[in-house]
């Protein structure tokens, strides 16, 4: 027996408390009184344990430590860092042509000739290039960005007054070189299970400003220039970094397209919310997905849960998803409480050109009472799943287990029908899966099945004869129609308008590890190879 070793000593102050001879009645009332206080204390501390109980429940069922496993892992990889690195910069260039240089004006005293005063108006930027940049992984935090050696030219118009009368005026070029501005980038999931972006830290220095006069006087340039220079230098300090922050803040619309709820059909949605916050490490941004498909409008989970997956150290690929067979399994279970997963044969779905016919005469050659009881009647079968299918990985292989009924009818004249016989049939199906644009798909084909009669309404007979006809007609119209639907394909996690490129798939244990290269649209940048 194990005692808590919380309570231990009082236990055992008690126990010793209660163990002495009976003492006199002024001791037994100081006796209660301590044992009152003593039944407080514990009582005291047995609802702070209680109440520490509660907390460490809670943390537990909270999504960040609850230790939920994803159904699908995306990674990140340097690759598609720096592909995201165009992309960053023509944002980033676009916003600092935005940049609006105040109206200048003041004034300064300047040897031999006193008070001057200027104004600098009409500033605009001609010209900017952000030549070198670099991105690296900030491991626990995010994405560093620097630039170096950017550099902007600008026009603008000048003003100049002295000894209150004389006037100047004319227009000057402004050039900006080795600029340079680094800046973190915090990456997080926000409350809706999409990745976000913020800037977390940013600097920027002014390299070296150069200011070219037009018009005027040319020995009073010289006079004011440092004053002008310092204006300029500082001005365009103060900006930088504010519009480095709203690049990166004009990131999150398009980090919300990501399709964290996606509908399939009309029977089953996927999805692709964060299950906990990036992984960021030195080489790639992880992140958990919990890929799971649910009826629409009602989450319920299914009886099994997912297993953990690691991604193997790949980098040849921009992007690589995991999807887990606990993804294509609670797809299964979704279709299967919506009672889609049952299909009507009838005889007009086999192909003419096939010997085996669905009526009462080909199954009266295995079972001879069929044709005897119900002698020229066309038959129906309905096959049914009687609980989910389950599909399992394992390295280069993927296969699917499936247990249903077959029910044979006879179709009396007047369309009613006529049950003949009940099997279960397991059949075992191995499964190609293929992307198909933005989505997966798949395709099956029959390895083998067994039966068992449940029910037989016309005699005893052996289920071992029918293994050819129903094998035939799995085969020709079952899995075609399965196919069919299996071609429509599911949608994968995507952001906006993305194209996937390069791709190519390994099927691992557990899961199938797809990698890609991607492409956005609506974007001016060189072609992936």
């Amino acid at each position: 027996m194990t005692a808590t070793p919380t309570f231990a000593p009082l236990t055992v102050g008690m126990q010793l408390f209660f163990s002495y001879p009976t003492p006199p009645v002024c001791l037994r009332q100081k006796q209660r009184q301590r044992t009152k206080a003593l039944l407080r204390h514990f009582k005291v501390r047995v609802d702070m344990v209680s109440l520490w109980c509660v907390l460490a429940l809670l943390s537990f069922l909270s999504p960040e430590a609850s230790g939920i496993n994803p159904g699908v892992k995306v990674r990140l990889t340097e690759k598609g860092l720096e592909y995201g690195r165009q992309i960053g910069l023509i944002a980033l260039q676009k916003k600092f042509k935005t940049i609006k240089i105040p109206d200048m004006s003041g004034s300064v005293k300047v040897s031999p000739i006193g008070k001057v005063s200027y104004s600098l108006t009409n500033i605009q930027i001609l010209n900017l290039g952000l030549p070198k940049s670099a991105v690296g992984l900030a491991p626990g935090t995010g994405v560093s960005l620097s630039i170096s050696d950017a550099y902007i030219n600008l026009h603008g118009n000048w003003r100049v007054k002295y000894h209150k009368l004389i006037k100047d005026k004319g227009s000057f070029d402004l050039s900006v070189s080795g600029l340079s501005i680094s800046a973190t980038i915090g990456v997080k999931g926000d409350d809706t299970g999409r990745p976000m972006v913020s800037s977390v830290n940013c600097a920027a220095s002014v390299g070296q400003v150069n200011v070219k006069f037009h018009g005027g006087a040319s020995w009073l340039y010289n006079l004011f220039k440092h004053y002008i220079d310092k204006a300029l230098r500082s001005a365009l300090q103060k900006q930088i970094c504010s519009l480095v922050g709203e690049a990166i803040d004009e990131m999150n619309p398009h980090l919300k397209t990501l399709n964290v709820l996606a509908q399939v059909d009309k029977y089953a949605e996927i999805e692709y919310s964060m299950v906990e916050s990036p992984l960021i490490s030195d080489s790639s941004i992880d992140l958990s997905l919990k890929g799971e498909f649910y009826n629409i409008g009602q989450h319920k989970e299914p009886p099994f849960s997912p297993t953990p997956i690691s991604l193997p150290a790949q980098d040849s690929n921009m992007l690589y998803i995991g999807l887990s067979a606990f993804t294509l399994n609670s797809a299964g279970f979704v279709y299967n409480n919506a009672g889609v997963l049952s299909l009507y044969v009838t005889d007009d779905m086999i192909p003419s050109s096939f010997p085996i016919r669905l009526n009462t005469r080909t199954f009266g050659t295995f079972i001879p009472q069929i044709a005897k009881q119900y002698p020229g009647l066309m038959m129906k079968l309905l096959v049914k799943a009687v609980k989910e299918p389950n599909i399992s990985f394992e390295p280069n292989n993927m296969t699917m287990q499936a247990s249903s009924t077959v029910t044979a009818y006879a179709i009396q004249p007047n369309a009613t029908l006529t049950p003949l016989f009940v099997l279960n049939v397991n059949a075992s199906v191995s499964a190609q899966i293929y992307v198909s644009g933005l989505k997966v798909a798949g395709d099956l084909s029959l390895n083998e099945m067994d039966m068992t009669l449940v029910t037989s309404y016309v005699g005893p007979f052996q289920v071992k004869s029918l293994d050819s006809v129903l094998s035939m007609i799995l085969k020709v119209v079952v899995i075609p129609k399965v196919n069919a639907y299996l071609k429509q394909g599911y949608p994968l996690p995507a952001i906006g308008k993305m194209n996937l490129l390069n791709t190519q798939l390994q099927i691992l244990k557990d899961y199938v590890l797809i990698g890609t290269d991607v492409q956005f649209t609506g974007w001016a940048l060189p072609d992936v190879y």
